[in-house]
């Protein structure tokens, strides 16, 4: 049952969350997940109000792509039973505080410590990234291979994504459709250096990555946030520019992958999800049509109880 569209969204949002939380609370009684030697890192950027949906998320992934370590960037609002929590439901976690993140020269919020933990940590693994509103549902063989194969994978922006293109395609396109979101700006001026000019874009979603074991790519994110920076100024420092870097550094990895968008969906809320392998139940979206609270509900109910 929806609630009633006469109260305020924040209102409705609060209330969806609530019932969310009642509907999947067997969640917190379902086994650890996680081995600490394992050569794939799962890294996600964590609030308090995001707890049970995170350990949903995290625990329909590994259930098709297998265990791994589990790094959780503490965004300052996790309480000491948060944390308690989150270590219990994943063995040999490791909670980073968001202002511990060395940002270097790139920007800091807006996501960044995330990714750049991420670039750090892939030096010595295999990292993809988990948002804590996706949800498995079928079987991830391309994310799957694409790890047996160090290969880089991020979801499509959406279903009329054109997979990768070169600097100047991404820049055409982004004319065609122009915006004020910084995501826009930033396709435009990348067409506009002479730097960029043998590199590819991929204009994905950064909610759900897979960065492969290199040494380069921190330094290739570096370089265009200091690039963007230069042309953009402090447009450069909106939310969404982490995406960007995102979709850039993943492009440019060999063979990188763009996901099947029929099998890995964002959903805006149109129509329930079918029979694919993994929904991102993204922003205002998430509630609606209760499908995100029946299915996250339903996989908390699979698993065995501790």
């Amino acid at each position: 049952m929806a609630f009633p569209a006469i109260l305020p969204y924040r209102l409705r949002r609060r209330l969806a969350e609530a019932r969310y939380r009642r509907a999947v609370g067997r969640i917190f009684l379902t086994p650890p997940i996680g081995d600490p030697q394992a050569g794939v890192i799962f890294v996600s950027m964590l609030c308090h109000a995001d707890v049970a949906a995170y350990l949903v998320a995290i625990k329909s992934i590994c259930a098709r792509v297998g265990f791994g370590r589990h790094v959780v960037i503490d965004d300052g609002s996790l309480t000491a039973k948060d944390q308690v929590l989150l270590t219990h439901h994943l063995r040999g976690l490791r909670i980073v505080p968001i202002a511990s993140v060395d940002t270097g020269p790139c920007p800091r919020g807006g996501t960044w410590e995330r990714l750049l933990t991420i670039l750090d940590l892939s030096q010595e693994a295999y990292v993809i990234q988990v948002d804590a509103d996706l949800l498995a549902l079928g079987p991830m063989t391309e994310v799957v291979d694409a790890i047996a194969a160090n290969r880089a994978f991020t979801l499509s922006g959406d279903e009329d994504c054109v997979g990768l293109v070169s600097m100047a395609e991404i820049a055409a396109l982004s004319r065609a459709n122009r915006t004020d979101h910084v995501q826009t700006h930033a396709q435009i001026a990348m067409g506009d250096c002479p730097e960029l000019a043998d590199h590819r874009y991929g204009r994905g979603c950064s909610g759900f990555a897979g960065f492969p074991r290199n040494t380069a790519g921190r330094a290739l994110a570096e370089r265009l946030s200091a690039l963007m920076e230069a042309r953009l100024g402090a447009k450069w420092r909106d939310w969404g520019s982490e995406q960007v870097c995102s979709n850039f550094v993943i492009a440019n990895f060999p063979e990188a992958l763009m996901l099947p968008y029929g099998r890995y969906i964002s959903y805006l809320g149109r129509q329930a999800p079918g029979e694919v392998a993994l929904v991102h139940f993204l922003g205002s979206f998430r509630y609606h049509g209760g499908h995100y609270t029946k299915l996250s509900a339903r996989f908390a109910e699979s698993l065995p109880r501790r």
